[in-house]
């Protein structure tokens, strides 16, 4: 098949978070099964500086009432993929992706409003007539809407797939302010009051609708999952489904990781003691070997399950335990995260940093690794962990129930620690049973480590679901 998958960034190339990492991934596993791919998406500032592309075809032009939008499109290659990148400098031509520091650009409606239908345009400009165009979260959500209306004939064969990576950004701008959308008269019956949200759009263009795991896309067919948009994934729910994401062990494997004080493997965990020592050298916490570290690396964000870590934290450092903690975001989440810290110097350490190798550095050395989110529409932390065997601590939502198996719940496959309900006290009590389990059961502690880590989420398994996908 000949697939325009359409992503706002792209690993390698440029890249914010987890939706890059499928914006490469994905697309190269299609690849590798035999399919033609062409990624479509921004020629950011970024990009620019790093690759300074040439033009692919002549300048391209698309109309928005009188007002004429004068681009070129770029082209990249990525690891034998074609890379089209939309070069419209008003627009992309700026220090952050989607922000200036914290602050969203006020005109990211119009901007990823033109990219969608630009990204369609390049597509045209190179001759490059797609059977499937996937879009990825609420920044391309638009495109469908373009392939519906589009009267040239040359998308006539494509079918559209829209994929949610995180349901809760939804994109959601005043139709009035999007002035490249003024002349689309139609979608005046699209908006609640003057707004327009890009996902609900999405959702009602697109041919079929995924999300990132199979959970998750259960979890948006439910009112408390649905992130309000609960009507618009009933009415397409023949159409819903999940395909886990998979994970490049190509980085994520202590094996070979270049970051980590010893490389180790499931037939030989010798490594992983030498890698806790680092890990309590490099943070400053006291060398004991026998004292159980649990890491966290994300986002400081309320999704991340903060709202209920906060209130039990000091009751957890009662426990003879060490906390390595490593991210940036919330300035209250880390200001608290900061003073805990100070009060319990020899068991916690907060670090309001991110790097590559502290976070390499955590998932190896680190017995446990705490993911209690509010919601996780697929998550990447537990799937490294497993494969360091590192247990996860997680809350049973989205991807995180697709991946770890309780130990109370299932013994003989179990790889980590699974609670329910979203509130401090049943954290406390998951975290406690987990530390129960490292205290009284070592030999076995061992036994899951080694079956977590041959645990395996490879994105060869996911392309061919996502394979299946475009042929129904």
């Amino acid at each position: 098949m000949k697939i325009l998958f359409v992503v706002s960034e792209v690993e390698d190339l440029v890249k914010t978070g987890g939706l890059a990492d499928v914006g490469k991934a994905l697309p190269l596993a299609l690849a590798e099964l035999g399919h033609t791919v062409t990624i479509v998406m921004p020629y950011y500032k970024q990009l620019a500086d790093k690759f300074d592309a040439a033009d692919c075809c002549a300048s391209q032009r698309l109309f928005a009432g009188h007002k004429a939008y004068y681009f070129a499109v770029k082209k990249l290659e990525l690891q034998g993929v074609q890379v089209l990148a939309v070069d419209y400098p008003e627009y992309f031509a700026r220090n952050g992706l989607y922000s200036d520091d914290y602050h969203a650009y006020p005109d990211n409606a119009e901007r990823f409003a033109f990219f969608a239908h630009a990204a369609l345009q390049a597509s045209k400009a190179v001759g490059f007539q797609p059977e499937i165009v996937h879009c990825n979260d609420w920044h391309t959500a638009l495109t469908p809407y373009f392939v519906s209306i589009d009267d040239s004939g040359f998308f006539t064969q494509a079918k559209t797939v829209f994929t949610i990576h995180n349901g809760a950004y939804q994109g959601t701008h005043k139709f009035s302010d999007i002035t490249y959308l003024q002349p689309h008269y139609q979608l005046h019956s699209q908006l609640d009051g003057d707004a327009l949200n890009f996902v609900r759009m999405g959702i009602r263009y697109a041919n079929k609708i995924n999300a990132v795991s199979p959970n998750y896309a259960l979890e948006l067919l439910t009112p408390l999952g649905s992130h309000h948009l609960f009507e618009e994934f009933q009415n397409r729910r023949s159409d819903v489904s999940g395909i886990l994401n998979g994970c490049d062990y190509s980085q994520w494997d202590p094996i070979n990781d270049p970051h980590i004080a010893k490389n180790y493997h499931h037939a030989d965990l010798k490594g992983k003691n030498s890698c806790k020592a680092e890990l309590q050298k490099e943070f400053g916490l006291p060398k004991k070997a026998k004292v159980p570290i649990i890491g966290m690396v994300c986002r400081l964000t309320e999704q991340k399950g903060f709202g209920f870590i906060l209130p039990m934290l000091e009751k957890l450092l009662q426990h003879d335990i060490q906390l390595a903690i490593v991210g940036t975001g919330d300035p209250e989440i880390s200001e608290f995260l900061r003073q805990v810290a100070q009060k319990y110097p020899k068991k916690m350490v907060f670090v309001e940093d991110f790097s590559v190798r502290k976070a390499h550095m955590i998932e190896a050395g680190s017995d446990f690794f705490l993911m209690p989110s509010l919601f996780e529409p697929c998550g990447l932390n537990q799937m490294y962990s497993l494969a360091y065997g590192t247990l996860p601590i997680v809350r049973a939502v989205g991807g995180l129930k697709d991946t770890v198996i309780d130990l109370a719940e299932n013994p003989e496959m179990a790889t980590g620690f699974v609670f329910e309900q979203p509130d401090s006290d049943a954290l406390l009590s998951c975290i406690q049973r987990a530390l129960l389990f490292y205290h009284e059961a070592p030999r076995v502690f061992v036994k899951v480590q080694k079956r977590a880590m041959q645990s395996r989420f490879t994105w060869e398994v996911s392309a061919k679901k996502y394979q299946t996908l475009y042929m129904n």
